[in-house]
């Protein structure tokens, strides 16, 4: 019912945007940026969140981009959609939606609400200096470092009615806590430096007011017996390394290291624990590592389908690919230097194709250096991980042996 094309009609927007990106040579995986506009619920009409959104389209992208604007009712709160085209109408110069932009837009949306007489959010630290990475970190549905710290204390203050009990299951998972009266930090190994907790709104106060309520709560004693906090009784990576028959203690040739299956040990852990909800890894690092768990299989298979095992394999593979791409290099060079001296349009264009054809050959190759090398970077650091978590598990498997024998 509300649809409306700012500098293109909005019965044909697709294919008048297509033909602008195609025009200024920018058709490429981007078709177009999806925003969304909200408003407080039942206080805008969708006739008046139709002109505030038509408004806001044109005062933040009118004068260089098509833009369609929708209102959508199939919700509890009225809200507005925006599809623009990347690529400018007047100079074909690409919107690149970074969050310079984001903020900019919410400038101009608060503005136009008010002219409205429409409530607006009240100021964020969301978008502040040295934030851009947890923003896109969240956006992409995922946890940040900082999020999952907060979370493991969180967790603990559920069972916990003293300072102590918090700071000895916080050990128990690999953190150290700090206090130096001044302030309160927390650590694990391999961190380089502590994170303070009173950053994460974990401030003295409010962790007092939580233990203190878990104290003076007549119920907590039976909550406290009848959910314990986590103990391992089940060692996951353990599990993992014997069935996959993986051995830590490899040759002192780091190029015998099996980094396919190391990354397979990885993946085969953080899925088994998806399986069994009440389990857990004891290394805080390998842990926070999950929520690269897609990256780690794509290079996975990546390893799988070019017959890499061992980090040899791999060196081996990172030299040939950089020989490969600097033979196609000189030729698409020789290939430039023709075409400047061909003096005739056939000529030229044959030059042209070959350049072309060349540039076909070594994006791909850059792809593939580019994944190989991060693999050939972060596989040191996942080998020390998976150490840690193991020597972890080994003594927390040796203590729970301890205990189910009688032994203190």
């Amino acid at each position: 019912m509300f649809v409306a094309g700012i500098n293109c009609s909005k019965q044909n927007a697709y294919a008048e945007m297509v033909s602008v990106q195609k025009r200024f040579g920018m058709k490429g995986k981007v078709v177009a940026y999806h925003g969304i506009q909200s408003f407080k619920s039942g206080e805008v009409t969708p006739e008046e969140a139709f002109e505030i959104g038509k408004e806001t389209a044109r005062r933040m992208w009118g004068d260089k981009y098509q833009i369609l604007v929708t209102v959508h009712l199939n919700t509890q709160s009225t809200h507005c959609h925006y599809v623009v085209n990347p690529c400018s109408f007047m100079d074909g110069q690409k919107f690149k939606n970074k969050i310079g932009d984001h903020i900019e837009l919410r400038k101009v949306s608060d503005q136009v609400c008010l002219e409205y007489g429409k409530s607006v959010l009240k100021d964020s630290n969301f978008y502040s200096k040295g934030k851009k990475k947890e923003y896109w970190v969240r956006k992409s549905g995922q946890y940040t470092h900082r999020d999952m710290i907060k979370g493991d204390i969180e967790y603990a203050l559920q069972f916990c009615d003293c300072a102590d009990d918090v700071y000895k299951y916080l050990k128990s998972i690999g953190y150290t806590i700090n206090d130096d009266r001044k302030h309160l930090t927390i650590m694990a190994i391999g961190w380089q430096r502590p994170v303070r907790m009173d950053t994460l709104g974990l401030t003295r106060e409010y962790l007092n007011k939580r233990l203190n309520e878990n104290y003076y709560d007549p119920d907590f004693s039976y909550f406290k017996r009848r959910y314990p906090p986590y103990k391992p009784k089940a060692f996951p990576l353990l599990y993992e390394i014997e069935e996959l028959e993986f051995t830590i203690e490899h040759s002192h040739d780091i190029g015998k290291i099996y980094v396919a299956l190391l990354f397979l040990v990885i993946i085969r852990t953080f899925e088994l624990l998806h399986e069994i909800k009440e389990e857990m890894l004891l290394s805080v690092q390998l842990r926070h590592e999950e929520r690269d768990l897609k990256q780690y299989i794509s290079d996975y298979h990546f390893m799988r389908n070019n017959d890499i095992e061992t980090l040899e394999d791999l060196y081996n593979d990172i030299q040939k690919t950089k020989t490969e791409i600097s033979e196609l290099e000189h030729q698409r060079i020789d290939s430039d230097n023709k075409r400047r001296r061909a003096k005739t349009p056939g000529d030229i264009n044959i030059y042209k194709k070959k350049r072309k054809e060349l540039t076909k050959q070594i994006t791909p190759l850059r792809k593939r250096l580019k994944q190989a090398q991060k693999i050939w970077d972060k596989s040191p650091h996942l080998l020390e991980l998976v150490k840690q978590e193991r020597s972890l598990e080994m003594q927390a498997s040796q203590k729970f042996k301890n205990y189910e024998r009688g032994e203190r």
